[in-house]
């Protein structure tokens, strides 16, 4: 059997168990969380919901109302988000990594994050866009992540290329100024009862998941999923360095407009929708990558999987570790993430010391 051949059948098994996982993780996970609902009851729920939709006539159970509230209206919305939301983030983080080259690139540590956050509360605080109606805060947030990618671009770009030291360094310190910078929208706006709701969601958040926000994400991910696939080849070159790109036919300044306003639209949307969750962008392509290698056509769907998989469990343990009190996604995984990216540094450090 060629090598090729067992690539492809190793790529289709790790698919299999990790949507097998995906959706055991799914089923498991509405039943979890402070109030007690029993896995019966909260699966057959679900299911009878599902099926009324799909126009299949399922017979309903004895559950109470307050069951059906907490799984249906509050449980399943949410949990099906954290999927999205990991599965996002995760693509935007292989996306950029390979975009700069740079193995700790996230939208979180380089400040894309922190640009949506801008835009989506100038949205909040004073009702800019209010003519694009429920577009108002997706398309705020992506403006601002866009004009922060950008600017982390040009702070890093010297001597024609991308310097990870001034990258890593720029992305940071737009990060702290547009922080800065949000907070004092929130404190200037003269809106009491925004400044509470706005510090919950730019701690990441997934409490305020409702089916209605979910369809814009799940689009997005599709055809963000479907654009970087076509656009794979590309991205195995850009890993390799700006030469080889251009010797393998790739325009590079092309191809990086594309991923820029890519990137740009996933992270606003999904900080519009859940505020902005950190480290899952830097995490997750290491495992993916660990799992089935650096190339993209296989690195992107493992990773979106792992992502989904990874934010849903996150969100769990948000629900029961402290319950009856809950703590935000976006703290659980900062708490992850730093001890992560301080273990990247060190071998990235390590790597540089050995002589060549």
């Amino acid at each position: 059997m060629s090598a090729f051949r067992q690539q492809r059948r190793r790529l289709a098994g790790w698919l299999a168990a990790l949507l097998a996982l995906l959706l055991l993780s799914l089923a498991l996970s509405i039943t979890l969380g402070p109030a007690h609902v029993e896995p019966c009851k909260a699966w057959q729920i679900a299911l009878h919901e599902l099926g009324w939709r799909l126009g299949l006539d399922l017979a309903a159970g004895d559950w109470s109302p307050a069951q059906y509230q907490i799984v249906w209206r509050i449980r399943l919305p949410r949990v099906l988000l954290a999927a999205l939301a990991g599965a996002g983030l995760a693509l935007v983080g292989v996306a950029m990594q390979a975009m700069v080259r740079n193995p700790l690139a996230d939208p979180y540590l380089l400040g894309v994050s922190s640009g949506a956050s801008v835009g989506a509360v100038t949205v909040l605080a004073f009702g800019a866009l209010a003519f694009a109606g429920e577009l108002a805060l997706p398309l705020g947030a992506f403006g601002g992540a866009l004009a922060a990618c950008v600017a982390v671009y040009l702070l890093a770009h010297a001597s024609g290329r991308i310097l990870a030291s001034r990258l890593i360094l720029g992305g940071v310190a737009i990060a702290y100024c547009l922080g800065g910078l949000t907070s004092l929208i929130v404190l200037t706006a003269g809106q009491r009862e925004l400044a509470g709701s706005v510090l919950n969601w730019t701690l990441g958040s997934l409490a305020g998941a409702r089916w209605d926000v979910l369809g814009l994400p799940a689009a997005l991910l599709l055809a963000g999923i479907a654009l970087l696939l076509g656009q794979a080849r590309a991205l195995n070159a850009l890993l390799a360095g700006e030469e080889s790109a251009a010797t393998l036919g790739v325009d590079t300044t092309r191809t990086r407009r594309r991923l820029f306003l890519l990137v740009s639209l996933v992270t606003g949307t999904l900080v519009a929708v859940c505020g902005p969750i950190g480290f899952v962008g830097l995490m997750v392509p290491h495992a993916a990558r660990m799992l089935v290698g650096s190339e993209h056509r296989r690195v992107l769907p493992v990773a979106a999987l792992v992502g989904a998989i990874f934010l849903v469990w996150v969100d769990v343990l948000s629900r029961i570790a402290f319950a009856p009190a809950e703590v935000p996604v976006g703290v659980i995984t900062s708490l992850l993430g730093g001890p992560f990216f301080v273990w990247m540094l060190c071998r990235q450090g390590g790597g540089e010391r050995r002589p060549a």
